[in-house]
């Protein structure tokens, strides 16, 4: 048996992976592996027993595709509940430095409940959390108004917010800088423009663009697969598919208010140690909430995730 080589997964179509060696070697750093029978067994809960960002061991074969021996612990990773099945889970990427929900103004509009459930998740699995408020070329006065106070909520709770539109390439230098030498993904709805901020910051990507329908103001799916691609300006980013919803996964309604930062100190002084914040007597959170210490839209999403 040939020695195993070791590389990170950077695309995976469900029957071959992409596996890039680290560090590179041969003619072609890339590796189309296969994945043995005993790992899709092994992890009945998931769809995808490997991810895109996974470390692997591959051993050679003969035709010049890899057999993927070990998939190595993850440092975090982005997991939501599979869309078509309540019983399985989806891991979106892992082992990342950072994970960017990305929303637009307009053409779809921003949909705060599902940054939300973003934030939670990338509290629960370790994974550090920024929002891309996208195509701020579309938003008028009022629009304006209500993203600089979004803006302000949640750099105030520690996640970094980028205000952007394609058409000004000076409003993606923060973002281009926080991306610089990372490994980041970019997720949220199709439409919103992750594939076009990837060219811009990085031309030689070429990732598919879409185009929004005027109807129901839903994004046409461009990008079918996630990928793991190098950037130019140093680092790397996975662009995924659109995602129309982000089902919570492994989340008790009693720990919910531990991945909501402004509840996570608050609750501990909560009357029932399970406290659901929601109807209890004694419940320091919903005190806090009408005190105005937590914010209406933060309190009213995380009851609504709360009944979900």
């Amino acid at each position: 048996m040939s020695e195993a080589i070791t590389g990170r997964v950077i695309q995976s179509t469900g029957s071959w992976y992409e596996v890039a060696q680290d560090p590179p070697g041969g003619e072609d750093p890339v590796i189309r592996c296969r994945l043995p029978g005993r790992f899709r067994q092994r992890d009945l809960d998931t769809t995808n027993p490997i991810s895109v960002g996974d470390r692997v061991s591959v051993t050679m074969n003969q035709d010049g595709t890899g057999s993927i021996e070990e998939i190595h612990d993850r440092e975090n990773f982005v997991i939501r509940q599979a869309t078509r099945s309540s019983h399985e889970e989806q891991i979106l990427v892992s082992n990342i430095d950072r994970a960017y929900v990305v929303q637009s103004v307009l053409k779809p509009r921003l949909k705060q409940g599902f940054i939300d459930r973003f934030l939670v998740t990338c509290e629960a699995y370790g994974v550090p959390a920024a929002l891309v408020i996208n195509k701020m070329d579309l938003a008028g006065g009022k629009e304006r108004e209500r993203i600089s106070g979004l803006q302000d909520l949640y750099e105030e709770l520690g996640y970094p917010v980028h205000l952007t539109t394609i058409k000004d390439s000076s409003s993606l230098e923060g973002l281009k800088a926080g991306l610089k030498g990372k490994t980041s993904v970019f997720i949220g709805p199709s439409g919103t423009g992750k594939s076009s901020i990837m060219n811009v910051l990085d031309p030689s990507v070429e990732r598919k663009v879409g185009e929004v329908s005027d109807y129901n103001e839903k994004g046409k799916h461009t990008t079918t697969f996630a990928r793991l691609v190098p950037l130019g300006i140093g680092g790397w980013l996975v662009d995924t598919p659109g995602i129309r919803e982000f089902g919570l996964v492994n989340i008790a309604p009693w720990e919910l208010s531990h991945y909501f930062p402004e509840m996570a100190e608050v609750h501990q002084q909560c009357k029932f140690n399970n406290c659901t914040h929601s109807h209890e007597p004694g419940c320091a959170v919903m005190e806090a909430y009408e005190d105005g210490h937590i914010h209406p839209d933060r309190y009213h999403s995380y009851l609504q995730i709360l009944d979900s």
